[in-house]
């Protein structure tokens, strides 16, 4: 996978510096050059490749409510990534700060509004023009409508800030979990990446990972593990599903 990985950076890089000498030098050279014909064939060629391994690639949509600090892990972790790219931030709220990591990574927003979500296509056919083939949801607040499933049924993961089936489904989300946990003396809570279905926290499990809960944690210390557990593995997991899924513990 090592010697795959470092193949396919080479060839992209090597296909965007020809694109660009192409464009600012060959071009003009091919007007004038008796070898036109044969550099001209060759630079299609490199594109047919360019276009091949661009249909091979994994470009992935995150969902995001709020600050998105999860997003900005995910973005880190493919940053310049072979096989997997983040095409595409999707939010519901107008100025969270998700939007501005987006923008410093010059990954396109999308901005959606209940009224399609719920009763129009899901903005399906939205996520296809971006050419998305996974969905990531990482701190989306809104329950995602049965449309949206059907189309990335199999392809679209959640993390949730507890240990499923425990504190789960609506209503339990960020510090409502972890005031829950503290107040029924849980000694142990964690995090669980799971795919998404219909119904809230109620998709096949994927991966789980746990902290102690010591009883001088307050809802804020505890979230603070959490969030760290959630930096930890979620880009990680990310991977594994898409290239590696017999891989995932």
């Amino acid at each position: 996978m090592a010697l795959v990985r470092i193949s396919g950076k080479l060839v992209y890089r090597g296909v965007f510096v020809f694109q660009t000498l192409y464009r600012f030098y060959l071009a003009p050279v091919i007007l004038i050059s008796r070898w036109g014909k044969q550099l001209h064939l060759f630079t299609l060629l490199l594109y047919l490749l360019y276009f091949i391994m661009s249909a091979l690639i994994h470009k992935i949509a995150i969902f995001a409510s709020g600050a998105g600090s999860n997003a900005q892990k995910i973005i880190d972790h493919f940053h310049q990534h072979p096989q997997i790219q983040v095409g595409l931030i999707v939010c519901n709220k107008p100025g969270a700060g998700v939007i501005g990591i987006a923008e410093k990574h010059q990954i396109p927003v999308l901005l959606i509004e209940k009224e399609p979500f719920f009763r129009g296509d899901a903005y399906v056919s939205a996520l296809q023009a971006h050419g998305i083939s996974f969905v990531v949801l990482a701190g989306f607040l809104w329950k995602i409508p049965p449309a949206l499933v059907a189309a990335y049924r199999g392809a679209m993961v959640n993390i949730h800030p507890a240990l499923l089936p425990k504190y789960g489904g609506k209503g339990m989300y960020g510090s409502h979990v972890h005031e829950a946990v503290i107040a029924n003396k849980e000694t142990e809570s964690g995090i669980t990446i799971h795919y998404v279905n219909e119904f809230f926290d109620e998709g096949a499990p994927i991966f789980q990972a746990s902290c102690a809960v010591l009883p001088s944690d307050t809802p804020e210390t505890l979230a603070a593990k959490i969030h760290a557990l959630e930096h930890q593995y979620f880009p990680i997991i990310i991977e594994k599903c898409l290239l590696k899924p017999t891989a995932i513990l």
